[in-house]
Parts: C-alpha cells; structure tokens; sequence
C-alpha cells in the first residue's frame, strides 16, 4: 500500500480453530482472483468425466469443500473443480458496477462481471458453502452461467463444537456432496436413485428440522 501509493487497506480474518493455511497455488491468474474476489484454488482431478462441479469455498469451509471434492470423485465419479471465494462482498460490488457502466453507455461493448468472466467455461452444477448466511452467496448469482445452490448458517445459534454445527447447519462435507448430487440429479445428469442412496451412506437424516426455521 504505501510503496505503491494505493488509498487502501486489507484485513486478516483470525479463528481460533488450528488449521494450516496452504500455499498459494501456481498460476498467473491466481494472485488477480484473489484481489478481485475468487479464483480457482483445486482443480479435479477428473477432468474427463462426464458429470462436473463447481464448488466455491470460503473461510474454514473450505476444508469442508475439499474434502466434498474427494469424495465426490472417489465415490461418485463427479469431477469436482474448487473455486477459493475470497471476497463474496468484492464480487457483488463489481458485479454491480458493470452493470450500471453497460445501463450509462449502452452504444458501447458491455463489460462482463469477474464471476460471469471465471465460470464461463467451468463445466457442471454450481455449489456455494459458507459460514454465513445463504444471502452472501446468492448476491452474485445473478452473475453465475447456471443456477448457484447456496449453504450457510442461516438460524438460531447455539453452542456445540465445530463438527457438530456444520452437521446442524447442513454446511459440512456431507451436506456439500448431498447438495451437488441433487443438483446433478435436477440436471438429470445422474438418476435421482443416485441421491436416495447417497443420504444412506453419508449418514443424513432427511426428517431432521430445517436449521433456518427451527
């Protein structure tokens, strides 16, 4: 900021649950996405099969939505791309931007939003966790190429340890491959059978009360 003169400032997120921060990956475009908001952190490792993903992660989510990436591809053949979402705010704001440039200047060349310009070629159903509400997620879906499936903590809080909240709030492992299996299923690229089966095996009880209204 002050070598280059920028009127601007970052801020750090700081938890107090233990997890190691990876390194940035490789790439021109990484260091831009995550100043403009988002950019592809995994790919799959699955890129020839037939039933795709896109899953955004964010905060310690994200740990939670590399671990729906493998077993989506191990147990379910999806290849599933991770996308880190630094900045759910940054998008929606430049979201906003290029659209009121285009309705100021409509004899010229629209511009295209970051989100429209990163997932233009991402293949597959589109999946959103987070640890805030659905909403955050939802600002930018107006952006997205496909319908966005949004998790998040909206509800009552409550005091339980980690796994046990993501487990309540339907934002874990689990409940990120359930949401993209269902998603695949309205695509009717796997068989809705596929998904009846796939809430047996991960262990969701598809009675429990809705964390949203209960």
């Amino acid at each position: 900021m002050y070598v280059d003169q920028e009127s601007i400032f970052y801020y750090l997120t700081v938890t107090n649950e233990p997890l190691p921060m990876p390194e940035m990956p490789g790439g021109k475009d990484v260091r831009e996405g995550i100043l403009k908001g988002m950019y592809r952190f995994k790919p799959t490792n699955k890129k020839d099969s037939q039933v795709r993903a896109q899953l955004f992660g964010s905060g310690t989510i994200m740990y939670e939505v590399l671990k729906a990436q493998q077993i989506l591809e191990e147990k379910y053949g999806v290849g599933a791309d991770v996308w880190s979402v630094t900045s759910y705010k940054q998008l929606y704001r430049e979201g906003n931007d290029c659209e009121r440039w285009n309705m100021m200047h409509p004899g010229k060349p629209p511009r295209v939003p970051y989100v429209t310009q990163c997932l233009k070629d991402a293949p597959g159903v589109l999946v959103a966790a987070s640890d805030y509400m659905k909403v955050l997620p939802e600002s930018i879906a107006q952006w997205a190429p496909r319908r966005l499936v949004s998790l998040g903590t909206d509800g009552f809080g409550r005091s339980e340890n980690r796994a046990a909240l993501r487990d309540f709030f339907e934002v874990d492992a689990k409940h990120i491959v359930l949401a993209t299996l269902s998603a695949l299923a309205r695509e009717q690229q796997i068989k809705p059978e596929v998904v009846t089966q796939a809430i047996k095996d991960l262990g969701i009880n598809p009675e429990k009360s809705n964390p949203a209204i209960s």
